[in-house]
């Protein structure tokens, strides 16, 4: 990712890094042109700005991050901030604390919704739960169709499952 939360493929920000080592040119953000961060403060103060401005991926990002310390009622908080934004990762995490009650009480339909709009919205790993989901309930016909968009976006434990039931 860049330093505006912006995502950027791996090829993409190699040349952009090559373009400036050659020009000899002080390494800046491919999307905004600003100084990449040096510090952990500087990248802190840039999110805070970011989700200042109501950044649906700034948002999801903190959601992710208090996530996984732990604090899932503050990350439930910025995950829906970001969903309303219209951010369709956060779905997916959304989906998943809903099914599992964390942060929030356990809803199996909401995380069963959220799950489906992420995927609807092209969600490689909302799609592949849903295909797994439905493998598990013996919809092995649905399960197969979720796996086969899965994995013509890209996934590759979906291209793995499809292989492995083919043989």
């Amino acid at each position: 990712q860049s330093c505006c939360s912006k995502t950027i493929c791996k090829g993409c920000s190699h040349a952009h890094c090559l373009h400036q080592l050659q020009q000899r040119q002080v390494r800046v953000c491919p999307f905004c042109r600003h100084t990449i961060p040096k510090s952990k403060e500087e990248v802190d103060k840039n999110n805070l700005k970011r989700i200042e401005a109501k950044d649906p991926v700034a948002l999801r990002e903190i959601g992710k991050e208090r996530y996984h310390a732990g604090n899932y009622e503050e990350s439930f908080e910025y995950l829906e901030k970001a969903v309303e934004l219209g951010d369709i990762a956060a779905q997916y995490y959304l989906g998943h604390m809903y099914q599992k009650g964390e942060g929030v009480e356990k809803d199996e339909k909401k995380g069963l919704y959220y799950l489906e709009e992420a995927a609807i919205g092209g969600h490689p790993e909302a799609r592949y739960s849903l295909g797994s989901r439905e493998w598990k309930n013996d919809l092995i016909e649905r399960s197969m169709k979720h796996y086969i968009i899965c994995a013509n976006l890209g996934h590759v434990m979906a291209l793995k499952v499809l292989k492995e039931s083919y043989k």
